[in-house]
């Protein structure tokens, strides 16, 4: 979420507030194909994304689109190419809502992929599983994404991404004194309360400090970062986007605040990041969801950083959730026996065993479930003189992950 303004994140994500149940009211169409497809006409897939308004994340879809036209420059699957068909909500509720029932009812979407928007999982949540279409989220951000029967992202994301910070922290780290300041945006307070409880269930331990009384017009970070220094914290959980963090490192840097690991989730984890904490990054610690894409030389990323290069496509921990997200899908198009319509594919995705890569700590899995999060691993990276080095060559996983 490197690209978000301050100001303009909150009024963004302030519209998750708005009810899933209300925008999935209305005739959802047939189940299968809308236009009766026939086994030889393209396989619909459709993306709902922020690609313009107040924030973009356009890497997630267009690397979903390289995935797709490589396979159909191979001869698509089972001589089928693959229509994508991605969609810009705007960051905007009623435009994502219309959009999702024109995927589903008129152009006859199978499945969704690849996405990566503000609030699409919380809007059309109730609506996909209401239509019996089921979406692999590139990037999910708003809670809805992490609790709908239709949605399985394969990122890590910003709720379960703090449990896993506080856990690599905590018990890898061995930071004694943790403490955390939470920006809310739209409903998210819930899902971050949670992710703390989660943390503690595990380790048996409280943080010192879970403020959560932040916002997207909080401003001064000063006076937060002098009651941590004041209350003792050695490390600090920061959920605040890309501008923001390097707000709050330069806030403790003006105070001449040390000692304090600052602890952040992977909205900060961007080129522009690394470059903008200067010598005040000395102290930061970034969660990378994915194998960390600013590692050339990993052999894990070798075919997306290739593809992404070949497509010119960013090379950004968006741009891996798209690859992954369409990867995934077309393993279970190909696992489709007979004709693929919407029915075959979410059954497909639902008996589908979990999908190993060397690009995520722990298998992508969808299934029955009536929520999912499959990634529960994370890789950790610090500034490095205007870049990003590794910092944990291993996944930290949570337990029985």
């Amino acid at each position: 979420m490197g690209k978000i303004s301050k100001g303009l994140a909150a009024g963004a994500i302030a519209l998750l507030t708005v009810s899933a149940a209300a925008c999935g009211s209305g005739d959802t169409g047939s189940a299968g194909d809308a236009k009766g497809a026939t086994s030889t006409d393209p396989i619909v897939v459709g993306a709902i994304s922020s690609l313009s308004g107040p924030a973009a994340f356009p890497e997630a879809s267009q690397a979903a689109k390289a995935v797709f036209d490589r396979v159909n420059a191979q001869g698509g699957v089972n001589g089928r190419k693959i229509s994508y068909v991605s969609v810009d909500d705007k960051g905007d509720p009623s435009t994502a809502a219309q959009a999702s029932r024109d995927l589903i009812q008129n152009k006859g979407a199978v499945a969704l992929a690849g996405g990566a928007s503000l609030l699409d999982c919380q809007v059309n949540g109730a609506f996909y599983a209401q239509s019996g279409i089921s979406s692999i989220s590139g990037t999910g951000i708003d809670p809805g994404c992490f609790t709908s029967p239709a949605i399985s992202p394969v990122n890590t994301g910003p709720f379960l991404g703090t449990t896993v910070t506080l856990y690599h922290a905590s018990e890898v780290m061995k930071i004694d004194k943790l403490c955390g300041f939470f920006v809310i945006l739209g409903g998210t307070s819930d899902a971050y309360k949670g992710a703390v409880e989660q943390w503690s269930k595990i380790t048996g331990k409280q943080l010192l400090i879970n403020d959560r009384s932040l916002s997207g017009n909080t401003t001064d970070y000063t006076p937060y970062i002098l009651r941590a220094r004041d209350a003792g914290c050695k490390g600090v959980v920061f959920n605040g986007t890309e501008p923001m963090s390097v707000g709050w490192v330069k806030a403790a840097q003006a105070q001449g605040v040390t000692g304090i690991k600052w602890l952040v989730l992977t909205s900060t984890y961007t080129d522009a990041a690394a470059k903008a904490f200067g010598d005040a990054g000395k102290d930061v610690v970034a969660l990378s969801e994915f194998e960390p894409y600013s590692d050339t030389s990993s052999e894990a990323t070798k075919d997306w950083r290739e593809l992404m290069t070949q497509n010119k496509v960013p090379l950004t921990s968006f741009a891996e959730g798209g690859y992954l997200a369409a990867t995934n899908l077309v393993t279970a198009l190909k696992g489709v026996k007979g004709d693929i319509t919407r029915e075959s594919v979410t059954a497909a995705l639902k008996a589908l065993p979990p999908i190993e890569s060397p690009m995520v700590g722990t298998p992508y899995a969808f299934g029955p479930d009536q929520a999912h999060s499959s990634n529960r691993a994370a890789k950790f990276v610090q500034p490095d003189n205007g870049s990003w080095k590794v910092m944990t060559p291993d996944w930290i996983r949570l337990p029985n992950a």
